[in-house]
């Protein structure tokens, strides 16, 4: 897609440089040298060993918040001037991209105008090359992990792509490959040359070795299953057209595994793939790159007529052990195959045999059967399968309908009385109705029976969601061996397609070459007896420790949404909290601004404004610090609702806190509460000692923002939701402890983030630039006093068909955000993709040694591995930097796609590790580097600022117009709400 070009005369546009030569980069070189000579820094060399606390020597405090500059926003003006020369095309300087700034501008989510521009892509993201691997990283306690990866033998063979057209065309890939298994059965021997082709179901069919034609029509006939109630079964006949396409070249495959090549081939990698599950397609139940099956092991019911199939997930991956086939367990929900009055009675929680439905049970179980497919069972051997479009609004007994032209009228009773003799019991349940809303036909609930095999794909309920955790929730050890059973099971040695295309698989994971990288040491208030704490494991706790910025909580509420909490119980609650906020560091006031208030839960606005009201009458216009809210644990909307309105309309820093937490008052639990609290006050729980110590590589040396960012999709069936797109900043250099988000909503399932930079027109200022990553800078600047000179950018939830795209798009938005503060800014960007969401699992060499583990049996927090499973050339490493509490731990994938910033290895692993020690709301190292943890949750609290009236997109003017999320509250802003 060509480039769009903007006609504002007023836009900036400048060349993102791999090296920019402005005096900050030579001001910091000295400092790069030192720190990454040929000798070992000083820094890791006292990270490596960890055995004291390091050096008291704080070094020089810089900004430590909340301060602000006299010549503060001088380089917050619109620069006046362009930078640089754009609208080139991508070259290359010494092996690396030189990219342009994209000539686009991106849309409002958030108020605003746009000038007249459309949204545009790279016209070519093919000559763009990710950064290569620096060399590998050396610190850390070296040991060996397993991995879910099977090495896979790269074939000898020509590849060979062939294009299928089917007519009449077929959109059922179900059907597509039924149409193909007959072809093949039919004419293998004879006209495909003996050829075993694979089948992508749409229109690629691939073989090793030609065919003997390079066009060839066929004529296959299937008989339709899926025929009309009245109908008798009808064979369909199908042209089938192959045409030969192209080869496919292995060549390049193996030079790209063997680091020679930047670009990996993705139509050998597809094929490959294709072909490794082709005899799965055949044998389970493919959902996506998974297969299920209720023979893999006993489904468990999850309730309301649903039950979990266990499976696997399969995916051929290049990397630098060659083709590495990465298998791992799967579950997921399926409608039971369960006589439908049946299913009907557990969707209801109620027997339906006796009584006729209600219009609320009507409704229920419209919504439960539509589109799920039916086979009826009234007929003897005649299995005859419909989906379902809705279901009658009469019962079954007053239905009637015209048996022919003449209009003459039959009761449905009468009719499969007299049809099929069937005599219908159940006549006071309506029927299911099968085919289109113009001519739909009748079939009674108790002559259907639910196709087995159905994934589902709605929403589930919070117990479902907790039944099926519990069957996905597998210790390391017993996961490992069901892996390996899978992998036994599927026989790849003896595949036929396998077989065919030359591919061996290895029955054994995987050994790879890890380090466990040290744990960072962690400041903690001078007063405090324990002023320095080492965590042990990923964990720590507060005893003896006091917050190293503990905030003031003077003015406070409590509101109880709960009946079953007396007022003596929450005031004994909220005393125990006060207590331990005080004990971890806090001034809290013991007594709050007015007496506890006591509001239902359906009446939250009404209550959450008397108590604002109330307070502020109390206080003389003076801010309430915190509401203190108890709700209710099963509390539907009204988390949702409370946190709309207090952080978008009111102004309120609100904690919630469930009823069974209240009456139990765990110390820890309000340990936890406390810490939460701290931040949402503008506080800082605990900062790395490396940090104010001014001792962190490519961190401590000149002012750095550390953004995180995420994009969060409406669920499967809302269909015009929005997605909501969270930004998060650090504010506090040198600790990168303290983060401000921001959010806006956008386009439905739009990836890239629209609102990292926009502009629009003023009447009065003319052209105005914002977005959110501007307003972070800015943001960081009134904080700190210092502009930002390093950007290190965590991207959460992009997968890697997404890669080039989001990272030409929102570099491309950075750059224009920095540009339009002042003339030539442009600090060096290092941006990195965070992925959760991918199938690679690192277990210990030897389960029974307790000394490579943690106590659920994973691997221990810290390990890292950047060789033989990762990218043969990019810069990329699987990190597993907390603790596993139960189940078996996910390693967070780390992949660099731009570094102006010269990470060694070392560099960003321990950065990455370290941050992961900094998570506010507890005592544990997480999962995820806290930034792009700290946007998902930012990104997830908005979904509630959207009102029920307001969650439908709406389409203006041929554009999909989404509605703007109401502001935060400024003094909202400032602080971590979303924890």
């Amino acid at each position: 897609m060509p480039i769009r070009q903007m006609k504002e005369s007023s836009e900036q546009h400048f060349v993102i440089k791999p090296q920019l030569q402005n005096s900050m980069n030579s001001a910091s070189k000295s400092s790069k040298t030192a720190q990454y000579g040929k000798g070992p820094p000083p820094v890791q060399e006292s990270q490596n060993k960890q055995t004291s606390p390091p050096s008291r020597n704080r070094g020089r405090r810089r900004g430590q918040g909340g301060r602000k500059s006299d010549q503060g926003d001088a380089f917050m003006r619109p620069s006046s001037r362009p930078c640089t020369v754009a609208d080139k095309p991508i070259v290359r300087e010494n092996g690396r991209a030189i990219v342009p700034a994209l000539s686009t501008n991106v849309s409002v989510g958030n108020g605003g105008s746009l000038c007249e521009s459309d949204m545009g892509y790279p016209s070519s993201s093919k000559s763009l090359t990710f950064p290569l691997r620096p060399g590998f990283g050396q610190i850390g306690t070296k040991c060996i992990v397993k991995a879910n990866h099977f090495f896979a033998d790269l074939p000898d063979k020509d590849l060979n792509h062939y294009d299928v057209t089917i007519t009449p065309e077929v959109t059922s890939k179900v059907v597509n490959r039924a149409i193909m298994a007959e072809l093949v059965k039919l004419y293998k021997e004879s006209e495909l040359g003996m050829r075993l082709p694979a089948y992508d179901g749409r229109k690629s069919l691939y073989t090793a070795g030609e065919l003997p034609f390079a066009w060839k029509e066929f004529t296959i006939k299937l008989i339709d299953e899926e025929d009309t109630v009245n109908g008798p079964k009808r064979e369909r006949v199908y042209k089938v057209v192959i045409k030969f396409v192209a080869k496919a070249s292995l060549h390049h495959l193996g030079q790209f595994l063997a680091g020679k090549q930047a670009d990996g081939p993705r139509d050998a990698l597809q094929i490959l793939d294709i072909v490794l599950r082709e005899l799965s397609m055949k044998r389970f139940c493919p959902v996506g790159r998974s297969f299920f099956s209720p023979d893999i092991r006993r489904p468990q019911k999850l309730g309301d007529g649903l039950e979990a199939w266990c499976g696997f997930y399969q995916s051929i991956r290049p990397t630098q052990m060659g083709l590495s086939l990465n298998i791992d367990m799967a579950s997921a929900a399926f409608i039971e195959a369960l006589p439908v009055i049946e299913f009907v009675s557990q969707l209801l929680g109620k027997d339906v045999m006796s009584r006729p439905l209600s219009d609320s049970d009507r409704v229920k179980v419209k919504k439960g059967l539509r589109g799920v497919k039916v086979e009826v069972t009234h007929r003897g051997d005649v299995r005859r399968k419909y989906r379902v479009s809705g279901i009658t609004t009469q019962p079954t007994r007053e239905l009637v309908f015209p048996v022919d032209d003449n209009s003459t009228m039959k009761s449905v009773v009468e009719y499969f009385r007299e049809m099929y003799g069937f005599t219908i019991q159940y006549t006071h349940l309506p029927c299911l109705q099968v085919g289109n809303q113009k001519k739909a036909n009748y079939l009674p609930m108790e002559a259907c029976k639910i196709v087995e095999g159905q994934r589902y794909t709605k929403r589930l309920s919070e117990k479902q969601i907790t039944s099926l955790l519990k069957v996905t929730c597998q210790r390391p050890r017993d996961r490992e061996n069901d892996i390996l059973q899978t992998v036994q099971h599927n026989g790849y040695d003896q595949d036929p397609y396998a077989k065919e295309f030359g591919i061996r698989i290895s029955e054994k994971l995987a050994t790879v070459e890890a380090r466990v990288l040290p744990a960072p040491w962690l400041k903690y208030h001078e007063t405090g007896k324990e002023k320095d704490c080492l965590p042990q494991v990923g964990q720590w706790n507060m005893m003896n420790k006091k917050m190293i910025n503990g905030m003031t909580v003077s003015r406070w509420a409590c509101i109880n949404f709960s009946r079953s909490v007396q007022d003596s119980v929450a005031r004994g609650f909220c005393n125990e909290l006060a207590q331990m906020c005080q004990v971890s560091g806090m001034e809290f006031s013991p007594e709050p601004v007015i007496p506890f208030y006591n509001a239902r839960p359906d009446q939250v606005e009404k209550a959450l404004k008397h108590v604002y009201h109330a307070c502020m009458n109390k206080l003389k216009g003076k801010e309430l610090d915190l509401l203190l809210a108890i709700l209710p644990d099963n509390n539907g909307s009204l988390y949702g609702d409370l946190k709309r309105i207090c952080e978008t309309d009111l102004g309120l820093i609100s904690q919630c806190c469930l009823t069974k937490h209240v009456f139990k008052m765990n110390k820890q639990y309000l340990a936890n509460v406390s810490l939460k609290i701290n931040v949402k006050m503008g506080g800082r729980n605990t900062v790395l000692l490396d940090a104010i110590s001014c001792r962190i590589p490519l961190v401590s040396d000149i002012p750095t923002i550390i953004f995180g960012a995420d994009v969060t999709h409406p669920e499967n069936g809302e269909e015009s939701s929005p997605s909501i797109a969270a930004v998060v900043a650090s504010q506090d250099w040198p600790e990168v402890t303290k983060y401000a988000g921001l959010v806006c909503a956008q386009a439905h399932r739009q990836e890239l983030i629209q609102d990292l930079y926009k502009t629009w027109q003023d009447p009065l200022r003319g052209t105005v630039s914002g977005g959110m990553v501007r307003d972070l800078l800015v943001s960081f600047r009134k904080a700190t006093g210092q502009k930002p000179q390093r950007i290190i950018f965590y991207r959460d939830g992009v997968s890697e068909g997404q890669f080039y795209q989001v990272l030409l798009f929102e570099l491309d938005a950075i750059r224009k955000a920095c540009a339009s503060l002042e003339p030539n800014y442009q600090p060096p960007v290092t941006f990195i993709i965070v992925q959760k969401r991918h199938h690679t699992r690192l277990f210990a060499n030897n389960h029974r040694d307790k000394s490579s583990t943690d106590r659920s049996g994973n691997i221990l927090p810290g390990t890292v591995v950047d060789s033989k499973i990762c990218h043969p050339t990019e810069f990329d490493f699987y990190l597993c930097s907390h603790a596993g509490i139960q189940g078996t731990s996910r390693p967070a994938h780390y992949h660099v796609l731009w570094d102006e910033n010269n990470f060694t290895a070392d560099g960003i692993q321990m950065l990455t590790n370290n941050l992961c020690y900094t998570y506010a709301r507890c005592t544990r190292s997480v999962s995820v580097v806290p930034p792009a943890y700290y946007a998902h949750l930012a990104a997830f609290r908005a979904r509630f600022y959207m009102e029920p009236d307001l969650q439908e997109g709406s389409r203006v003017a041929g554009e999909l117009g989404v509605r703007p999320l109401p502001a935060l509250k400024e003094n909202v802003k400032r602080v971590m709400f979303y924890c």
